[in-house]
């Protein structure tokens, strides 16, 4: 009788909750026959629905709203496993766990994200503002919720390493448009300056406004239009808490009462300690070949998600596209020897363009974003998504 083989998933994001979702549809003759068994592993009894939280800096979601417990997410057939992961060994195929276990596998998935960190920028931690934690984003609504005039300065920060973008990279336009339509149905908004920059270099493209040209060939006319004010090379150097100035690389210094800073990222501490990332500024970003998402150099190991060293966006929009090729691969390595799959950098999603309208968008490796007029209907789509088509992502479902 053969061996059972060992898939493990780690973490209970969205990657890794639809990808063990995903990898026990497509393995389930072998499920059945016992010649494999999928385990995800996290470190949260909770699942969040972690693109929502900058709905909680405008107080439009609350916390049990963003949230299910991670095991009514997952099909029967996935063993669910609460351990945090404390060191990859990926030559042995082992993972090392905090409570002194191991769990050796065949196919490995990584899915574990990656974590903010103001920390990185001196000043940052103490007198920034950000929306991509729950706790975070709910500090930023009470200041934005009591402004009543003022400078709302927003920023941007990428990774060190070359062509990886900041976490969601569309975020950052889609809540200076929230904040606009925020401030107005407060009534304040002509007494508060709204400044939005970019750094010098963004991924691929050099002193614009968004990371991807077509997209910020339009934003000019779009923030003229809301009286937004729009700056070109700005790279957070460092922040004085004390002054409230946030002072740039370029030389440049902004005063602010509330600075809305997109905050440096970086992998999670396994995954750093790891030592298979050749990532600058011990970023931690995983070596993945673009096209199977295999970790390079260890063929049975799969990275997806904001884990990847890839020039895509770090969005549950990708994780949507690169699940499947993840999946198709093990099979198609269990079953023929060969991975089957290729990622074409495939993302999709529908940005929040103010608190109403939404825009579809959808790109790849080669073919960048072509904006559309926001309309309410795309709103809509946003909602319905929101309040039910993630779960149904989340759960495989689609």
């Amino acid at each position: 009788m053969s061996r059972t083989q060992e898939i493990i998933v780690v973490g209970g994001g969205i990657g890794g909750t639809m990808t063990a979702n995903n990898l026990v549809a497509k393995l389930k003759p072998e499920i059945r026959a016992g010649r494999a068994r999928v385990t995800l592993v996290s470190n949260n009894p909770w699942h969040y629905y972690k693109p929502a939280f900058m709905y909680v800096a405008f107080g439009m979601y609350y916390k049990d709203e963003l949230r299910r417990p991670l095991h009514s997410l997952l099909r029967p057939e996935v063993n669910l496993a609460f351990e945090e992961v404390t060191d990859f060994e990926f030559k042995d195929s082992r993972l090392r766990m905090a409570s002194g276990n191991h769990r050796d596998y065949d196919y490995l998935v990584v899915s574990t994200g990656c974590v903010p960190s103001p920390e990185r920028i001196p000043g940052l931690k103490d007198a920034g503002d950000h929306f991509y934690q729950h706790d975070p984003a709910l500090q930023l609504y009470r200041k934005l919720q009591t402004i009543e005039k003022g400078r709302i300065f927003i920023g941007v920060t990428f990774p060190t390493t070359p062509n990886v973008p900041h976490q969601c990279g569309i975020a950052p336009i889609e809540t200076t448009l929230m904040l606009d339509d925020f401030l107005r149905r407060r009534g304040v908004r002509d007494n508060i300056e709204l400044v939005y920059t970019y750094p010098t270099i963004s991924q691929l493209i050099r002193n614009c406004l968004f990371l991807q040209r077509a997209t910020g060939e339009v934003l000019p006319a779009i923030f003229d239009a809301k009286n937004i004010i729009h700056k070109r090379g700005f790279t957070l150097q460092r922040v004085d808490p004390e002054t409230k100035v946030a002072y740039s690389e370029e030389g440049g210094e902004e005063p602010f009462d509330i600075l809305m800073q997109t905050p440096p990222i970086r992998a999670v501490d396994a995954v750093l300690r790891s030592g298979a990332s050749q990532a600058p500024n011990d970023e931690g970003w995983l070596p993945t070949d673009r096209a199977t998402l295999q970790l390079e150099g260890t063929p049975n190991v799969f990275v997806m998600g904001d884990t990847v060293d890839l020039p895509i966006s770090k969005a549950g929009g990708s994780c949507h596209n690169q699940s499947p090729v993840v999946c198709d691969n093990i099979a198609g390595l269990m079953r023929l020897g060969t991975t089957v799959a290729a990622y074409d950098g495939r993302v999709q999603a529908v940005a929040q363009m103010g608190l109403e309208a939404g825009m579809p968008l959808w790109y790849d490796y080669d073919v960048d974003v072509l904006p559309t007029p926001p309309t309410k209907i795309g709103g809509l789509m946003r909602k319905a998504f929101n309040r039910g088509g993630y779960w149904a992502v989340a759960r495989g479902m689609a």
